[in-house]
């Protein structure tokens, strides 16, 4: 399992990106880390990875981030939410996980078995 390629759209501060994290390495899989809110993703990026985990924009939004609730983000459509995304990359749920077999956002932490 250790040739799997893995990339982790990860934030320390949350418990279960650190526990997916854990457990791909658990797996034998050291993935790429991709430290988002150090790095945030270009609309192109957020777009690609929403679409490949069969979400939809909403799905892969934080509803509860206080910045959700200040933009008045519940009635916004996707356009919209993808540019709140860009503009607070706080606001992408977490943690994605990509691997050749597939991307979830791993919630629960197990999701990401699917595709391991």
């Amino acid at each position: 399992m250790s040739t799997t390629e893995a990339t982790i759209y990860h934030n320390s501060r949350c418990s279960t990106s650190r526990k997916t994290l854990d457990l791909l390495r658990e797996q034998g899989i050291e993935p790429t880390v991709v430290e988002y809110l150090k790095t945030p993703l270009t609309r192109p990026q957020l777009q690609a990875l929403i679409a490949a985990s069969g979400l939809t924009v909403r799905e892969a939004m934080r509803s509860k981030e206080a910045i959700y609730a200040q933009l008045q983000l519940d009635a916004a459509n996707d356009e919209a939410l993808l540019n709140a995304m860009v503009a607070h990359p706080v606001l992408l749920n977490r943690p994605f996980v990509t691997t050749p077999k597939g991307t979830r956002l791993a919630r629960p932490v197990e999701k990401v078995l699917e595709i391991l």
